[in-house]
């Protein structure tokens, strides 16, 4: 995938996350992108630790683990700001 579409695939999955798992974050548009697209390497990880095999391109369970990812990215952030 190219580089807007891995931007664009980080949005979605960053706002679903935020979504999901409401709260009261500070950041706008970039920092929920960002949000999407590291928790999308992060559920990448989880998936491939859990035997779901490699993440290699766009579909639904890549999606499922980006969002996956990426409210993890979003619980780990909460505990360290102490929220």
């Amino acid at each position: 995938m190219g580089i807007l579409s891995w931007i664009l695939f980080g949005l979605i999955a960053g706002v679903l996350a935020k979504w999901i798992f409401p709260g009261d974050d500070p950041g706008g548009c970039i920092v929920t992108i960002i949000l999407g697209v590291l928790g999308a390497f992060v559920g990448g990880y989880i998936g491939v630790f859990l035997g779901m095999g490699q993440v290699d391109g766009f579909d639904i369970r890549s999606f499922f683990l980006a969002v996956i990812g990426a409210i993890v990215l979003l619980a780990l952030y909460r505990m360290v700001r102490g929220r």
